[in-house]
């Protein structure tokens, strides 16, 4: 199954994206970024199913909660940056 995986600069900012995302209705697991994506140390991410990627890019747009990067994270365990428009 393939995820994205939405990297956040503090568990605090993960957490409050995690919760708009299930206010909305959307899965969200919090998980610490894995070393090779997360560039500066310590940050955690949220992770959401391909199929609510848009969806949820649009509730955290609406509340204000702006992902700082978001990488696809394929069945075979790579990862891939995911430019936003």
């Amino acid at each position: 199954m393939v995820y994205y995986l939405i990297i956040c600069r503090s568990l605090t900012y993960a957490q409050r994206t995690a919760q708009a995302l299930e206010r909305a209705g959307i899965t969200a697991h919090i998980l610490r970024s894995p070393k090779s994506i997360s560039g500066e140390g310590c940050s955690h991410s949220v992770k959401v199913s391909e199929r609510n990627l848009p969806d949820a890019l649009v509730v955290l747009n609406r509340v204000g909660l702006t992902p700082k990067r978001v990488f696809i994270m394929s069945s075979d365990g790579s990862y891939k940056e995911v430019r936003l428009l």
